[in-house]
């Protein structure tokens, strides 16, 4: 490609040279240009390349240099208004030569954006309800990721567990953390604000919400708890596909043994290997996590952390680079902490699928994976019937 370009700029030299007035001075002036051309050529290849090992090998980059390549590689906007901005959270850069996803991010980065992708506070929340943590001191607040068109799951949860509010004597709070759905879908919106106005729990921000952004997400999430919410003692990030047994879990917390500090607990994922199959929905490049194990982390469908960690997960993820694993992410943010997961006083409680329903084991539980929100309602109303349920 270098040599057809050199080779046009080359003939348009000639052409200009022949028709001018200083025809007989062309061979100096020739090879003076065909030097100057080599040159940048040569100079653009070396700056590519650099570039390139910098942005792989960047701890050992000069720091003024790793400076100018964060900002065209690293640095991502937020979304300036619903529905714009980049769809996944992989870093690239335009001389970049690696092969990216299909839904790699296609845009570009413009100077005095703040850290990368991930980092929540690169957005705004177009939709809030701040005063709910202003008007009492929640004991847990309950935080579920959930899509904006996925109206099912915020009912079933609000008609099951997302309803108790005093549970076991401590006050208990259920709010939906959306991103955006696109801008072009006004109506949706104009729905979302009605669901809010009804229920006064949903939290939305101006990142899109796709599966290749749940690390945003969760991210943000973490940012509402220390921004809006610093007071509460514990917090959860949950699914929406998840039954939760509210009261083992508020029993579980209020044993003395239960940290109120640097705490987080739930499934524990150990030794778990990187997946590095292109094909696979769980794929990591290498460029973005070089080390073939993650930490120690606990498995997203539900876990429970002390409420002075979400601030200090926000600061951890400035020198992390983002990655859609989401709860591999937090286990990296946590390892930067010098911290560790803690396994819960009984592991048994928190369990991954159960699609078939045993009312005394649902009893004894605090998590199950389930199908569908209809699965959900029954299976809870089942639970509370007064009846002993073994």
């Amino acid at each position: 490609m270098g040599d057809s370009w050199t080779d046009s700029a080359e003939k348009g030299l000639k052409r200009y040279v022949n028709g001018s007035p200083f025809r007989k001075k062309t061979p100096s002036l020739r090879s003076r240009f065909k030097f100057l051309l080599l040159f940048c050529f040569l100079l653009f290849i070396v700056s590519v390349t650099l570039s390139n090992t910098c942005l792989s090998l960047s701890d050992s980059c000069p720091l003024n240099l790793k400076k100018l390549l964060n900002q065209t590689s690293q640095f991502y906007p937020p979304t300036p208004s619903l529905g714009v901005g980049p769809r996944l959270i992989l870093e690239t850069t335009t001389a970049s030569t690696t092969a990216l996803p299909t839904d790699a991010p296609t845009t570009t980065a413009p100077p005095g954006i703040q850290y990368h992708l991930a980092y929540p506070r690169n957005y705004h929340f177009i939709m809030d309800n701040p005063e709910v943590c202003k008007n009492q001191t929640p004991f847990l607040v309950l935080m579920v990721p959930v899509e904006p068109y996925n109206i099912a799951a915020r009912d079933a949860i609000r008609q099951t567990w997302g309803k108790e509010k005093q549970v076991q004597g401590q006050v208990v709070l259920t709010l939906f953390m959306l991103g955006s759905s696109g801008g072009a879908n006004v109506e949706q919106q104009e729905e979302l604000k009605r669901e809010n106005e009804k229920h006064h729990d949903l939290i939305q921000s101006n990142f899109r919400d796709t599966y290749g952004n749940l690390t945003i997400k969760t991210m943000v999430i973490m940012d509402w708890l220390a921004s809006r919410c610093p007071t509460a003692a514990f917090g959860m990030k949950i699914d929406s596909d998840m039954f939760l047994n509210i009261d083992n879990l508020i029993i579980m917390l209020l044993e003395p043994s239960i940290p109120k500090l640097n705490y987080l607990t739930g499934k524990l994922m150990r030794n778990r290997p990187v997946v590095r199959s292109k094909n696979s929905k769980w794929y990591v490049p290498i460029e973005l996590y070089p080390e073939s194990v993650y930490p120690t982390y606990v498995l997203g469908m539900g876990y429970i952390f002390s409420n002075d960690l979400p601030e200090k997960f926000v600061e951890a993820s400035k020198s992390i680079k983002p990655f859609k694993i989401e709860d591999a992410y937090i286990g990296m943010c946590l390892k930067k902490l010098g911290l560790e997961p803690t396994s819960p006083p009984n592991p048994s409680q928190f369990m991954s699928y159960n699609y078939i329903f045993n009312r005394c084991a649902f009893s004894k539980v605090i998590t199950y994976i389930l199908e569908s929100p209809q699965q959900l309602i029954n299976f809870w109303t089942d639970l509370k019937r007064p009846e002993p349920p073994c």
